[in-house]
């Protein structure tokens, strides 16, 4: 029984992880159809702030969150309003144009901080153990846990319970009939993929003590995102939510009995049987026509 509740623990601990780094694309391809192969590479950029913010100016993780999000946003924001917005309705052209952006920003950290594996200190105050069920587990872990729930339930609000939320769905429905009610896609567009790239560099940041922080770490959290999403369903938030945790327990239970490259191989092998019968995904958002 000891076993099976760690195992349930890991899993969830696994999925927040996987959550955190979905959440973002899950706003960016979900809402606006851009497949962003640069997603790794936002969350990347949020790792490297951390440390930057810890190393140069001292600040702890925790005080430098809200920095960092606003940092990575304004990148974003840059690259949808300059690049992504003279893209539109080209989605090979986007591909191309992210997976660009992607290996730029890599090759940018590499001369500027260089290629060596960075650290960033767990905060002092999530340090230590707590028991859950009689079970210890880092409350670094745990805290990783509520804020993942925590950023998922401010995006839903975000897009179901804000007027910015309400304009995107227009423009998702009908970008004509929503230009004639004077709603600006383009403004949306680029507000919705600076949140996007800035949940991810905020997830870059959160997973950074758990990870050493290198140029090309984000090439693992992109497809790990793409799994989540494409699993969930790609317009469903609480697919996305269902997904991550659904593939945390399935890879915390293969990786307790085998090992983590065998859990990776059956996990993605299951995803591609799954979308063969069910391309839309577990979960669908239902759209009134």
């Amino acid at each position: 029984m000891d076993q099976f509740i760690e195992q349930i623990v890991t899993g969830l601990s696994i999925g927040s992880i996987l959550l955190l780094v979905a959440l973002g694309l899950s706003i960016i391809y979900g809402s606006m159809g851009i497949i962003n192969l640069a997603h790794g590479e936002f969350v990347m950029l949020g790792a490297y702030a951390a440390w930057v913010f810890h190393t140069y100016l001292g600040l702890g993780l925790l005080a430098s969150l809200v920095p960092i999000f606003l940092v990575v946003a304004a990148f974003g924001w840059v690259i949808e309003r300059y690049v992504l917005s003279l893209l539109n309705n080209r989605p090979l052209d986007t591909i191309l144009a992210t997976w660009g952006v992607g290996i730029m920003l890599q090759q940018a950290v590499r001369l500027m901080v260089g290629s060596e594996l960075r650290y960033v200190q767990l905060p002092p105050a999530l340090s230590d153990s707590m028991s859950v069920f009689g079970i210890p587990v880092s409350s670094y872990r745990v805290f990783l846990f509520v804020v993942s729930i925590a950023l998922f339930g401010a995006t839903w609000l975000l897009m179901n319970r804000t007027t910015v939320g309400m304009k995107l769905r227009a423009i998702i429905q009908d970008r004509s009939v929503a230009a004639s009610f004077g709603i600006n896609a383009k403004r949306v567009y680029a507000l919705t993929f600076a949140y996007g790239a800035g949940l991810a560099g905020l997830a870059g940041a959160l997973v950074s003590p758990l990870k050493s922080v290198s140029p090309d770490m984000g090439t693992g959290y992109v497809v790990d995102a793409f799994m989540v999403v494409v699993l969930g369903g790609v317009q469903s938030l609480a697919g996305t939510v269902a997904s991550a945790f659904i593939l945390g327990e399935l890879s915390g239970g293969i990786a307790f009995l085998q090992n983590d490259t065998v859990a990776k191989a059956i996990v993605l092998l299951a995803i591609v049987v799954l979308i063969r019968f069910r391309p839309e995904g577990l979960f669908t958002a239902r759209v009134r026509a």
